[in-house]
């Protein structure tokens, strides 16, 4: 059992994140591919489906992020720090040297058998980095991106229910109804792990993270240093209703002949502005930059499907009822009884 110690001033830095960070849900994906009992029947027609895609490629990950999950996973790709999966590679691949070091110390105490690529791109090699970030890029493509704009919108979900719970009840109601394996009697807060540990976080704070390709709680240390909050990761999805709800959804566009007439990414922007909102809120649910958000958002504007007014010092984006239509797949067809189209036209 993990135990963390808070002070009054980490009290007053409890933090929930805005949304899961891209490359962790990746990297925890994998485990979860080749975990067949993790997260329970929840999770068997999505691993299913994944297997099928896999290419042999693809093996080096799976050396990456074993079935262990993040117990044997290198803590270099299990961060919160960004909303998307370009900037958290970027992220991962700045770290100095020494905490590449200090990483490789760690994996290799959990794994005496790390494999020798392992450790030759914990100790910088290029050519390893570019392998790892391309497959990397090229898994998270089918595996976790066509369900981000729905997990995002869970997060969303999520995150307003914590919030309410901690102004109905404190911190006392936010802290104790995380997850029925994290229990808190202030002011310690207790998380399963394999060791007995005590942590004193001396007013760093802690940044609560919902994950939804994990089903455990798991703490660890910011990666970018001392001086920021500890990382509380715990399950997003805790019910089969949030998993059918992010599965159904992206079955539903995927299969669609939405993807086919628009695209697979600005069919999913067009799904994200289901709810109205900013560019940089677009990119987040979709898990692209705010650049290529806005071209998207800019052709399905001009196209009918977006609405964007001014709102403060950015912008808002909404369906339009064509959009909406469109989304909802309630478009009207033509009638045995309506006039053929002229193939001249």
């Amino acid at each position: 059992m993990l135990r963390i110690h808070f002070t009054h001033d980490d009290l007053t830095r409890v933090r929930i994140a805005r949304s899961p960070d891209p490359l962790t849900e990746t990297v925890l994906s994998l485990s979860l591919v080749q975990a067949r009992d993790a997260g329970g029947v929840a999770l068997d027609g999505w691993r299913s489906r994944i297997r099928k895609r896999l290419r042999p490629e693809l093996g080096v990950l799976f050396e990456l992020a074993t079935a262990a999950g993040p117990a044997e996973a290198p803590e270099a790709f299990l961060h919160a720090a960004t909303d998307s999966l370009p900037d958290s590679l970027d992220h991962t691949w700045s770290l100095s040297r020494r905490r590449w070091a200090a990483d490789l110390t760690v994996l290799e105490y959990l794994r005496p058998r790390t494999p020798r690529w392992l450790r030759e791109l914990h100790g910088g090699s290029r050519e390893w980095r570019g392998v790892v970030d391309r497959r990397l890029r090229e898994y998270h493509a089918f595996a976790v991106a066509p369900y981000w704009s729905q997990l995002l919108a869970a997060a969303h979900t999520e995150r307003t229910v914590r919030a309410l719970a901690s102004a109905d009840a404190g911190l006392d109601g936010l802290l104790g109804s995380l997850h029925p394996d994290i229990h808190w009697a202030s002011p310690v807060l207790s998380v399963p792990c394999p060791l007995e540990a005590d942590i004193h976080l001396r007013g760093t704070g802690i940044l609560l993270v919902p994950t939804f390709f994990w089903p455990e709680p798991m703490a660890m240390t910011d990666n970018r240093g001392p001086e920021h909050p500890l990382v509380l990761h715990y399950p997003l999805a805790r019910d089969l209703t949030t998993y059918r709800t992010v599965w159904t959804a992206a079955a539903e566009e995927s299969a669609g002949a939405l993807v086919a007439l628009l695209g697979a990414t600005r069919a999913r922007v067009l799904r994200a502005a289901a709810e109205p909102a900013g560019t940089a809120e677009l990119a987040r649910r979709t898990g692209t930059s705010a650049a290529t958000a806005s071209h998207h958002a800019t052709v399905l504007r001009t196209a009918g499907l977006l609405t964007t007014e001014r709102a403060g010092p950015g912008v808002r984006h909404a369906l339009t009822p064509l959009g909406q239509a469109l989304l909802d797949d309630r478009l009207p067809r033509p009638s045995a009884s309506d006039p053929a189209p002229d193939p001249r036209t």
